[in-house]
């Protein structure tokens, strides 16, 4: 089964990891899911600044 990754660096979904780990985001199940990527990390790290602000 393929896993799809999102390359920070060149804002491409790549399937089956092909580049450095250090410019991937993932894996993910689907390609959807990778694309959306960047939109997760976001929703993540403010999550994560409002539990420091509490």
């Amino acid at each position: 089964m393929a896993e799809y990754w999102y390359n920070v660096k060149t804002h491409q979904i790549e399937e089956d990891a092909m580049s450095d780990w250090t410019q991937l985001i993932g894996p993910y199940k689907t390609r959807e899911e990778a694309e959306h990527a960047l939109e997760k990390v976001k929703a993540r790290n403010e999550a994560w600044d409002a539990q420091d602000d509490d």
